[in-house]
């Protein structure tokens, strides 16, 4: 089993930055990917980005603007958003990738930006 604990969001102006965090606990063997996800009111959860063995992929709609990072060491997962738009409003949700188990997820934090 795997616990993921999302923290960093908050209310920001629009142009300002956050960076969110996911603290991952327990076996983290099988492991192999991790990534954001957002879920705006009245529409499906969405990729944001993900990072496999040091390879990101990134939305169109972030792309030059967030950056996904890992620290294996501390079993921490970072998401660092820059110029954020309203319509980057959202809960984030923290995404990882069991081989045999399948995707685990976080309980979400909300991203509010203000225009």
């Amino acid at each position: 089993q795997v616990q993921l604990v999302e923290s960093g969001g908050g209310l920001v102006q629009a142009g300002g930055s956050l960076r969110l965090s996911c603290a991952a606990s327990g076996s983290m063997f099988s492991i192999v990917a991790m990534g954001w996800y957002r879920q705006a009111p009245g529409k499906s959860r969405e990729l944001v980005a993900t990072i496999r063995s040091g390879n990101t992929v990134y939305a169109d709609s972030v792309k030059g603007r967030f950056t996904i990072s890992r620290d294996s060491a501390k079993n921490t997962l970072y998401l660092q958003m820059n110029s954020l738009k309203p319509e980057d409003t959202a809960v984030y949700f923290c995404q990882a990738y069991d081989l045999s188990l399948g995707d685990y997820w976080g309980q979400g934090t909300q991203v509010t930006v203000s225009s």
